[in-house]
């Protein structure tokens, strides 16, 4: 098998969506953040032999995404280009289509990751206005047109929002919220718990930003309004305790414990990775940030879909027979702090681990202190399809921050699914 290699990254701040569309599409966003990354190397757009870039809701001039920001990239008419889907974890799957595609041999450079625009997410007709415009195109006559017409019912003018859909499953009908309800009601988690974390996590990416540490990722966004972007708009540095505790929970109402506060953040974002070969780090001379050593997958109950890093961590684990305490750090996708910090409580948990995993004993919970240690898409935001790109990117940075080691990146996926990367920092980087 051949090795694989993260050698640079790149993202934009993540923008938090507000009540219209951001300034920029979702292909905006990659190209942005992907040209200067591309601009360090020291070869041509043109020699990447393929472009991977995940998206749950391109525009609709955007088909195939990928390729379209492969060719905005100048990679030319000969690199190929794919866009892959995974919901939350679509730019984890990009890096990890990737480092299958190098493992193989099929390829020497790959620029992966993920990109995502909430913030322009179409809002479509219901069934029953594309029925009766269907019907009114369909009319041969003026006759047939004025039936047509006179069919029309208010009703037909109703929208459907293709995200609020997008965040709900369609088997269970429950909306990514509600099933986060339903594992802080399972764990026991209470309100004022998950407002703790929701606040550190504010915290600790505002002394992230604050110490420097963001700069080798995040790179400067420019607007058309002549304004720019320098760190995650999301961020609240002034919020506390008493500012979370007003806010009303939003999945269920009256019973309920998930609130704005302690959710992650509709957002717009991009962060794209280039990943190498080792024979084509040689060839090149090029830096390496850190390495790919392995991925996994797990599928779980749709209802409790926060839980699928619990199974995708614990059989990553298993297979490279590691433990928990192997880990120099942790990033855990913060979809919410209940689903944070119930996968806590499942790992810590023996009947979880025999009756859940299959396992003898539980892994133990990650060490709080080496779990998002720069806080988390509660802060900075959840463009779904970059999360997972971001992931692997900030990590990595992270781990060379501390001299190197081994961190594993993981989030759990809409519709009951659980993804897990395991990635090595530069040896000797701190």
């Amino acid at each position: 098998m051949n090795r694989v290699f993260i050698v640079d990254g790149a993202r934009t701040p993540f923008l938090k969506a507000r009540s219209e569309p951001g300034p920029f599409s979702a292909s905006d966003l990659a190209v942005a953040c992907a040209k200067p990354l591309l601009a360090r190397q020291p070869f041509p757009a043109s020699d990447i032999d393929e472009v991977v870039v995940g998206c749950v809701i391109p525009a609709a001039d955007e088909a195939n995404i990928a390729r379209l920001i492969a060719l905005r990239l100048g990679c030319g008419k000969r690199v190929p280009a794919q866009t892959v889907q995974r919901n939350c974890a679509s730019g984890l799957q990009a890096v990890a289509t990737a480092a299958e595609r190098i493992v193989l041999g099929r390829a020497q450079l790959v620029l992966a990751g993920g990109t995502e625009a909430m913030s322009r997410a179409p809002i479509q007709w219901n069934t029953a206005m594309a029925g009766w415009l269907g019907r009114l195109l369909r009319a041969r006559n003026p006759f047939d047109r004025m039936r047509a017409v006179a069919g029309f019912r208010p009703a037909y003018l109703k929208p459907v929002y293709s995200l609020l859909l997008g965040l709900t499953d369609p088997l269970v009908k429950l909306s990514m919220g509600q099933t986060a309800e339903v594992l802080a009601h399972r764990f026991g988690l209470s309100r004022e718990t998950q407002d703790v974390y929701a606040l550190q996590s504010h915290q600790r990416l505002a002394a992230a930003f604050d110490a420097g540490a963001m700069r080798s990722e995040v790179e400067t966004l420019y607007d058309t309004s002549d304004r720019y972007y320098v760190e995650d708009t999301g961020l609240r540095r002034d919020t506390d305790l008493a500012q979370l505790a007003q806010l009303r929970p939003v999945f269920d109402r009256k019973y309920g414990l998930v609130t704005s506060g302690n959710s992650s953040q509709v957002s717009d974002g991009a962060a794209m990775l280039l990943l190498a070969s080792e024979e084509a780090v040689k060839r090149h001379g090029l830096p390496v940030l850190g390495e790919w050593l392995d991925h996994e997958w797990a599928g779980v109950d749709p209802g409790q879909m926060g839980l699928g890093p619990v199974h995708a961590v614990a059989q990553l684990l298993a297979r490279r027979r590691m433990k928990m305490k192997d880990l120099v750090q942790m990033e855990l996708n913060e979809a919410f702090a209940a689903q944070v910090l119930a996968c806590q409580a499942a790992w810590d948990s023996a009947q979880y681990a025999r009756e859940d995993l299959g396992m003898d004993r539980p892994f133990g919970a990650m060490d709080p202190e080496r779990l998002n240690p720069e806080g988390g898409a509660i802060s900075n935001g959840h463009p779904v399809g970059a999360s997972g790109a971001r992931l692997v990117l900030h990590l990595l940075h992270a781990l060379n921050r501390k001299g190197g080691g081994a961190g594993i990146a993981t989030l759990c996926i809409g519709g009951g699914q659980g993804g897990a990367m395991l990635l090595r920092g530069r040896e000797g980087a701190a």
